[in-house]
């Protein structure tokens, strides 16, 4: 069942190909192990193929049976996994995402069941394969959450005593952006994100937020845009492309997902850094990255938190 990368470019050819459950076990297969199946359990290679013709095999080591799905986020599902494969298409594809909403409604499920298909789909989104960022890096930060002259008054962040939270956003120009939630922006917290993420030789650009003072002291050759005096460009020194970058999550949140909490909100941060990585890819590409990453399992509690 060997595919070339534009095999998939629209929803119509995915569901034309994968027109049944076995067609989709096959290639989950050929996707995890090629000709040569491998035990998810003990890593035995001596394997047997059930005779059920569902892609169930046995271990002639641990003598355990298993399926192509042990060990993938579609372990013990129950959904059809042609709706998978079409919810994996639809979240690579979607410019700004797809609300829990729209998904129930593209592939008839329940909004709920949708909503748990979105969270178990963004933990295969997690920033753990971007690249230490070289050469010429923004870094900005932004804090969640709209104003609070225009919430209720029991959401304001005064009364609650818990201000918007802030995120730390580091973007290599012309490259990969970095993006996570922080507890603070204090200097002890930041630095060692930067340090963690930025090459020691990158030339880093920030606005004139005194946490930023720490740069230099460690190393870092720092250039400053000061917003305060209407300064927003000069001689390279920018900070535009992480200001876009925020633009597009904000859109993202606001005019798709309409609200997120806190307890999830580092979820769709990743979302939004795959789908800028990921931007000059094709939404095959983009599906053959999910089909990739799919080995894992999540559990319900894993994902939903009362």
């Amino acid at each position: 069942m060997k595919l070339s990368l534009d095999h998939f470019n629209s929803l119509i050819t995915l569901a034309d190909h994968f027109s049944s459950e076995k067609r989709c076990r096959d290639f989950i297969t050929e996707q995890r192990w090629g000709k040569s199946v491998v035990c998810p359990f003990c890593g035995g290679i001596r394997i047997y193929i059930c005779s059920n013709g569902d892609n169930q095999f046995k271990c002639g080591i641990c003598q355990r049976r298993f399926s192509c799905l042990v060990g993938t986020i579609f372990q013990k599902t129950k959904l059809p996994l042609r709706k998978w494969f079409m919810a994996m298409y639809l979240v690579s594809s979607h410019k700004k995402g797809i609300s829990s909403h729209q998904l129930s409604r593209d592939i008839g499920v329940t909004q709920k069941t949708a909503w748990f298909i979105l969270h178990k789909l963004r933990v295969l989104l997690e920033q753990d394969d971007v690249p230490m960022l070289e050469g010429e890096v923004e870094i900005d930060e932004m804090y969640y959450g709209g104003k609070d002259s225009n919430k209720h008054h029991r959401h304001r962040s005064m009364q609650e005593g818990s201000p918007k939270p802030p995120v730390l956003g580091m973007v290599q120009r012309q490259g990969h952006v970095r993006a996570m939630l922080v507890k603070d922006t204090q200097p002890s917290t930041l630095l060692p994100l930067i340090k963690e993420y930025c090459s020691q030789h990158a030339v880093l650009f920030t606005d004139e937020l005194a946490t930023y003072k720490c740069l230099r002291k460690a190393g870092f050759k720092h250039c400053i845009i000061r917003h305060s005096q209407k300064e927003y460009s000069r001689n390279g020194v920018t900070t535009n492309t992480i200001e876009g970058f925020w633009g597009h999550f904000k859109r993202m949140v606001f005019g798709t997902y309409h609200v997120v909490s806190k307890t999830y909100l580092q979820r769709y941060i990743d979302e939004a850094v795959y789908r800028y990585n990921s931007r000059g890819q094709s939404s095959s590409e983009r599906f053959r990255y999910l089909l990739a990453r799919l080995t894992g399992t999540i559990r319900y509690y894993e994902v939903k938190i009362s």
